[in-house]
């Protein structure tokens, strides 16, 4: 089986050090995280995190369980399965290059829901089903370093600080808490009615946290007492993902109801513009860095098995990009200005090409 599937064979030649080691060797072996020059070590941005995901053949694209959380850092962050019946409760780091497994973490004893990391960090952080949230070393053992229980239902939100100290979990249980990372212990805990948690993010530089929930709207928590310290006006579907610019100037937002909306976090705290264009859920929103050839941009994935990407100052959309046989699409990372990684329900996670100039282009450039 070879799980690396490359759609474009021009990829091969961006940049020949990148399959030093073999792309098509099993998911099941697992490549030393030693320094090394090659592009598949952690500091080189091209590794990612994720919930652990299926292996299948080219022309097998259908053997994945569903794939919910995909992460990117200074070094992209991917998943695999560390077992075909472990796979919904493991990690996994991955060459996002080769689709090689660099690292495999076991430890959850139901599905993985969210993956997290701070950037320049060793650490990813998993949260479950089963109510609990892991922390793991990517130089360390194979099991968790740190443990964070606590929460009465399934963990849906994470987010660490910019330091790695501290971390935010949310859950459907209606609770925010804030988390020591060196000691495993609950700082605070704050409770609202009907706040089912669906996603959280850190803002950059700041003690803020950005939360969207299913009573439909977004809060921005301070995390030094864990208090609400804005909400934005409800909206009219449910709230499904967040994330901020690296400003810390805007917050994006997804929706049930296809659209994503640009939020002013510094000034008028209001309401910038929506993106509309979906026809399903938009299930995950992310700023694309900024790159020479492309305007300040932000993409979208959906259910209906689409990304797109956006002017964000003009809400036109830039570009399109379906990914059929795909499944409803559930979780998008921006590893640079021009690269994307994104999740799929039924064909694990897709390596997508934003390119620049008068008229961008999405395309796909390999899946694993």
């Amino acid at each position: 089986m070879a799980p690396w599937d490359r759609r474009d064979p021009s990829w091969d030649r961006q940049d020949p050090s990148w399959d030093r080691q073999d792309p098509s060797a099993p998911l099941g072996g697992t490549a030393p995280l030693t320094p090394t020059p090659s592009p598949l070590w952690l500091l080189s941005n091209q590794t990612c995190v994720c919930q652990g995901a299926g292996i299948r053949s080219s022309n097998q694209r259908n053997l994945f369980p569903p794939l919910w959380a995909v992460h990117s850092v200074k070094a992209s962050l991917p998943c695999v399965p560390a077992d075909p019946a472990l796979s919904l409760q493991s990690v996994a780091v991955c060459s996002w290059r080769s689709g090689a497994a660099l690292r495999r973490f076991v430890g959850h004893e139901r599905e993985v829901t969210k993956v997290t990391s701070a950037l320049d960090s060793s650490r990813v952080f998993s949260a479950s089903r089963d109510k609990t949230v892991m922390m793991w070393e990517l130089h360390g053992a194979s099991g968790p370093s740190q443990h964070f229980p606590g929460h009465e239902l399934v963990v849906t939100g994470l987010a660490v600080s910019p330091d790695a100290s501290q971390l935010c979990t949310g859950s459907r249980d209606n609770t925010v808490c804030k988390w020591d990372t060196e000691t495993g212990e609950c700082l605070a805990r704050a409770t609202i009615s009907r706040n089912l948690v669906t996603h959280l993010c850190w803002v950059p530089g700041e003690p803020y946290v950005i939360q969207t929930s299913e009573d439909k709207t977004t809060r921005i928590w301070d995390s030094r007492e864990l208090q609400v310290a804005h909400t934005f006006p409800a909206k009219q579907h449910i709230q499904t993902c967040c994330d901020v610019s690296q400003d810390g100037r805007y917050c994006l937002c997804s929706s049930q109801g296809g659209e994503a909306t640009l939020w002013d976090l510094r000034q008028t705290r209001g309401r910038v513009c929506e993106y509309r264009g979906h026809f399903q859920t938009t299930t995950s929103c992310v700023f694309l860095p900024r790159g020479p050839a492309l305007a300040p941009s932000v993409a979208t994935s959906s259910s209906d098995s689409t990304v797109k990407v956006w002017h964000r100052d003009t809400a036109a959309c830039l570009a399109t990009l379906s990914l059929e046989g795909s499944g409803p699409l559930a979780s998008l990372a921006a590893c640079d200005s021009s690269t994307l990684l994104c999740a799929s329900a039924s064909s694990g996670i897709h390596v997508l090409r934003v390119g620049g100039g008068a008229e961008p282009a999405l395309r796909e450039l390999a899946a694993f």
